[in-house]
């Protein structure tokens, strides 16, 4: 039950047959909504002519009956599932973007974050950009753009792009005749492939593909472009192989769906890996293991398994309640979580409880949670994480771009578990988060101990046009 905010989620479908394309990108996006609850959006390329519709909110509150016909048929379509980590405006910032040029229309879907999009932006501006957003997606439509203006093609802009954006992305561009996906060379992010028949799908997660019924097909590569037109499906490998590939473990500990597959490691496996490695490194003496749902149950499970002690359901969730994190304020994330869970008290009354988590960020939730257990009977309680210690800011997509934010650089570790009121604290080792997936050879764990891929941003923080005056002038 992570306070962080998750990433956002992209998917792109080129049609060949009568297949709904409005349709496909609805059902795809439902199956992404964990990716991201602030706002979506869809358009749709209809023989050229690009029509949107974005707002904030849920897919099913968006794409409604109205919007379904306002955006008609065409043949093919990128959708976008959006947490801001960058941009505070949600309908400002919502996605796809939409670009209308010299060169053709333009629909854009980015998932990650920038390191250097306040560098480009500046030179953008001086430059006499105008920008109308406060996220980096639009920096990247301008580079685009910008190189489209000296390319051969929209393909080749990309490319030529990605030789000066730095950090992570993994987007969808829909031009007036062509479906591109590109994935930076880190492969910070997830990106996929597969096949409805004979039409083309690209997707953050694999389960998104499972929801419209298409085929799996393969992850993009870091640092390829995949391009779909009338003539087929031609790679651009050009930026393959040029960065070490570090894809975020944190996409196998918590963002991802239990139920996808990432660079060919299943996510649900990695998480219950997770909980074994817990259970060496953190053994305690106990009568049940619980997880915290949803993301900590496959690690509850990992726990139990290795562990030997019985695995129980110890909360019921409230589904029709947003992730708490998602709520303006700490005090409104805190109200919500007991609406949200429920203890189920006949599980844990007079035992000694295991309580399992992704993650502990901030910590007031996690001392929330214990308390209910507490309060409806449990002995012990002894947490564990599923991940290290956030002891460093993310630059690459999640929204913890300050030490101030994280608990375990505020407090040492006996600290830690008093205030979250544990009779013990146990954090997965940073060893043991590198090996959780099978077939990924390469991790970020920047996060918890600070070794970054690439340069973090000169200059960390909010957008000017995101901050008061005040905060700007540093007063």
């Amino acid at each position: 039950m992570s306070n962080l905010h998750e990433e956002c989620g992209v998917f792109g479908i080129y049609c060949r047959d009568n297949t709904n394309v409005v349709s496909a990108a609805y059902y795809a996006l439902y199956a992404l909504q964990h990716r991201g609850q602030e706002s979506c959006g869809i358009a749709v390329n209809d023989d050229g002519l690009i029509r949107c519709v974005k707002n904030p909110g849920l897919v099913n509150e968006v794409i409604t009956r109205e919007a379904i016909e306002t955006l008609g048929e065409g043949k093919m379509a990128v959708g976008h599932v959006r947490y801001g980590t960058s941009g505070a405006d949600p309908r400002q910032n919502a996605q796809p973007l939409v670009i209308n040029h010299v060169k053709g229309y333009m629909a854009l879907a980015h998932n990650g974050a920038l390191t250097n999009a306040r560098e480009l932006r500046e030179e953008l501006e001086l430059r006499g950009s105008i920008f109308h957003m406060t996220s980096d997606t639009e920096v990247i439509s301008y580079i685009i753009t910008r190189e489209r203006l000296n390319s051969k093609s929209i393909e080749e802009a990309v490319s030529r792009s990605m030789d000066v954006l730095e950090g992570a992305y993994s987007m969808v561009v829909m031009s007036p005749q062509k479906l591109i996906a590109a994935r930076d060379p880190h492969g910070f992010r997830p990106l996929c492939m597969g096949h409805l028949g004979e039409n083309v799908i690209f997707a953050s997660e694999s389960c998104a593909l499972d929801a419209i019924g298409a085929t799996f097909v393969r992850d993009i590569e870091p640092g390829e472009i995949v391009v779909v037109d009338k003539e087929g499906i031609r790679t651009d490998h050009t930026h393959v192989g040029t960065k070490p590939k570090t894809t975020c473990v944190f996409e196998y500990i918590y963002f991802a769906r239990p139920d996808s597959v990432i660079d060919g490691s299943s996510v649900h496996t990695a998480r219950v890996r997770a909980g074994a490695f817990l259970a060496l490194e953190h053994p305690v003496q106990a009568d049940v293991v619980i997880g915290v749902p949803d993301s900590g149950l496959d690690a509850a499970i990992g726990y139990s398994r290795q562990s030997g002690i019985p695995y129980e359901i110890g909360f019921i969730k409230n589904k029709y309640i947003g992730r708490t994190f998602i709520q303006p304020t700490q005090a409104d994330r805190e109200n919500k979580v007991r609406i949200k869970l429920n203890v189920v008290s006949s599980v844990v009354r007079g035992k000694r409880v295991v309580l399992v988590d992704d993650s502990i960020v901030r910590g007031t939730t996690s001392a929330r949670i214990v308390k209910m257990l507490r309060e409806a009977g449990a002995t012990e309680v002894h947490m564990m994480s599923s991940a290290p210690p956030f002891t460093h800011p993310c630059y690459f997509g999640t929204d913890v771009d300050s030490c101030d934010k994280l608990i375990a650089c505020r407090y040492p570790m006996e600290k830690i578990k008093d205030i979250v009121g544990v009779d013990s604290l146990g954090y997965l080792s940073v060893e043991s988060a590198k090996l959780l997936a099978d077939n990924c050879h390469g991790f970020c764990t920047a996060c918890f101990d600070g070794q970054y891929p690439c340069d973090p941003p000169k200059k960390p923080g909010k957008c000017v046009f995101d901050r008061r005056l005040s905060e700007v002038n540093g007063k």
